[in-house]
């Protein structure tokens, strides 16, 4: 089912989808790219600007166009996660298998809200480095989280790369 890649990728080159209201409470915004580079194929790219609400367990991620609209949408609850793309609705058992089935890859959406407020995820061990933090097999580099600016980088093959630019930094 790697056919959302292409889907969430064609997605993000439109804008003519409408932008459903925010809901109430807390969202963190900014641009998100997410490389990941196969021994075996070329490096895939995302880049996109982003909403993102909830934590690991609750939450909603938009992917967004250049003119605002949603293109992508990813929500979450308890054993379920739904990607919304232009495409329509899929369902999963959760966030690592959305992750899996859209990029060919998993990616730790549960700890992204975590990651991005500056903190390590309560869902996993982790270890303090000079820069950040070590988690679930993640480096995450949070030196200039200040200026807006985390990366999570995974080193393990094959290796991905995760750059995040915050609007307004908290």
């Amino acid at each position: 089912m790697r056919r959302l890649l292409p889907a969430v990728l064609a997605a993000l080159a439109l804008a003519g989808c409408t932008t459903p209201p925010r809901s109430p409470g807390a969202w963190v915004s900014g641009r998100m790219s997410v490389e990941v580079h196969p021994a075996d194929a070329p490096a895939r790219r995302i880049a996109s600007a982003f909403e993102l609400q909830g934590d690991g367990e609750r939450g909603e991620l938009r992917l967004t166009s250049p003119l605002g609209s949603v293109v992508a949408a990813a929500r979450w609850a308890p054993g379920e996660a739904v990607l919304t793309t232009a495409d329509g609705e899929t369902r999963y058992g959760g966030l690592d298998e959305l992750s899996q089935e859209a990029l060919g890859e998993t990616l730790p959406l549960a700890a992204l809200p975590d990651w991005l407020a500056g903190r390590p995820w309560s869902g996993a061990p982790h270890a303090a480095t000079a820069r950040g933090f070590e988690q679930l097999g993640w480096n995450v580099d949070l030196a200039r989280r200040d200026e807006g600016w985390i990366e999570a980088a995974r080193a393990a093959p094959p290796p991905v790369q995760v750059r995040v630019r915050l609007e307004t930094p908290g």
